[in-house]
């Protein structure tokens, strides 16, 4: 077949933490070296046990007949009537089970759960009816990825239409908006000041876009940080909501490490927002917080004061509409654990305390490995990290390297040595002539004890060679 021209937005996208490194590690993993895989937030994949109660309920949903055999054997019976009863309520509620399509939305009973969950989070109630989350601008997605594609691919529609990110960011921000043909539009948030935000600095960052004939539409926040960790403060989500006010740019929130917070505060952009008529477009997701269900791909989008569109009858909530119309639904069982992540268990239920158990010891445990892994900085040359601890991930600049060598050398040099496969800072973007790299505290206590110390011996003589 003679050589075929291919959309060069792809050719020209990156991802790094699926990248050259870790794509060394699987080739090094087949020849037999232990890989330690901290380049990506997946907990299950380094042990984290699912959560039971969630668990139940998907075999219960995706096994029906599991309930009718449970209430027969009575007290020998695995599963409690709690969530026996509540396995039956949402198959009642979904009435066509988990193997037919949905409504393109998501079931309905599941986003007005979601609407519920937000207004508790943020304090709201029934006397704040223009408070109140709309369950109609809810959509139910295959996780956030696909809800932040959704919106920035209406938004983009040639390559003048500029969406504004931090810098470092998760790549899916910067691989959609070049796979949409727009401009990236970088952000710098203060790392000595840990990653906090200023209005100064985003001033600056968007001037320079519409110096270059820009037109700026977004602004992207994640919070808590992804790949940093840090964890916003509400000076820092002030200031981006007055200067998205004064320069009429929509807020994408990417909001989904918000359980990830171990003893930090978190506030919702939502919630900070109020009554601003300001676009804003937040995410969540089932893969990160305690329950780390990556796999099971079950997230939500949230719109609020959607934009007018111009030259078009249909609102931005149709035309959202109609990219879930053509993608059919998001899967069921990922609506299913989005209904459970914003359900857990009653107070009164016998799941309650093992619920609550499980999730205090996943969160504890990951605060002890980052803690853990954050100490054994201290002993690494010219290693800094800052904010405080959040998300799942750390992310230490690397304040000396030897003349021609790069924290991608770096990285790929530590995964050769030590089995260790974190990810290189430039593929998040960093400011220039700094070096950084993101480690998911993820591995086990055991795997950390046995890795740090060839990781400190490792650094020292690369970084002083």
């Amino acid at each position: 077949m003679k050589s075929i021209i291919v959309n060069k937005n792809i050719v020209e996208l990156e991802y790094a933490v699926r990248g050259r490194i870790p794509q060394r590690a699987a080739v090094l993993k087949k020849e037999g070296k232990q890989i330690i895989p901290c380049n990506i937030g997946n907990p299950q994949a380094l042990g984290q046990k699912p959560i039971t109660f969630y668990r139940d309920i998907l075999s219960l949903l995706e096994n029906p007949k599991l309930i009718l055999r449970e209430r027969k054997i009575g007290e020998l019976k695995s599963i409690s009537n709690y969530a026996l009863d509540l396995a039956d309520d949402l198959l009642t509620q979904m009435e066509t089970g988990l193997g037919a399509y949905t409504e393109s939305k998501g079931f309905s009973f599941i986003r007005e759960s979601v609407a519920k969950y937000i207004d508790k989070r943020d304090g709201i109630d029934s006397s704040q009816p223009n408070l109140q989350s709309n369950p109609d601008n809810i959509f139910l997605t295959d996780g956030a990825s696909e809800g932040a594609k959704a919106v920035l691919e209406l938004l983009i529609t040639n390559n003048k239409d500029g969406i504004m990110i931090p810098i470092p960011q998760y790549p899916l921000y910067s691989a959609t908006i070049r796979r949409c043909g727009g401009a990236q539009v970088n952000y710098y948030p203060d790392e000595d000041d840990d990653w906090s935000l200023n209005i100064e600095n985003l001033e600056d960052s968007i001037n320079a876009a519409i110096s270059d004939g820009i037109n700026v539409k977004a602004i992207v926040v994640i919070n808590p940080a992804n790949p940093t960790g840090a964890i916003l403060n509400d000076d820092s989500i002030k200031q981006v909501i007055d200067f998205a006010g004064k320069h009429d740019l929509a807020i994408i929130a990417d909001e989904v490490y918000q359980e990830n917070l171990y003893g930090g505060i978190f506030t919702s952009f939502a919630k900070a927002i109020g009554d601003r008529k300001i676009p804003l477009f937040s995410l969540h997701s089932v893969s990160k917080g305690f329950y780390g269900e990556c796999g099971q791909r079950g997230g939500y989008l949230e719109v609020r004061n959607p934009p007018d569109v111009e030259n078009s009858e249909l609102s931005f909530i149709e035309l959202l509409f109609k990219v879930s119309s053509v993608n059919l639904c998001s899967n069921t069982i990922g609506q299913a654990l989005v209904y459970l992540m914003v359900n857990p268990p009653d107070q009164n239920s016998d799941e309650f305390s093992s619920f609550n158990s499980e999730k205090k010891q996943i969160l504890d445990e990951l605060f002890e490995k980052a803690t853990i892994i954050r100490n054994s900085f201290k002993e690494m040359d010219g290693m800094e990290c800052f904010g405080k601890i959040g998300a799942l991930y750390l992310f230490p600049r690397i304040n000396h390297l030897a003349s021609g060598k790069t924290d991608f050398d770096y990285c790929m040099s530590l995964l050769e040595e030590t089995g260790l496969c974190v990810v290189n800072g430039s593929g998040f973007g960093q400011k220039s002539d700094t070096h950084h790299l993101r480690i998911a505290f993820l591995p086990s206590k055991a795997l950390l004890q046995n890795v740090l110390p060839k990781w400190i011996d490792f650094h020292n003589k690369y970084v002083n060679q």
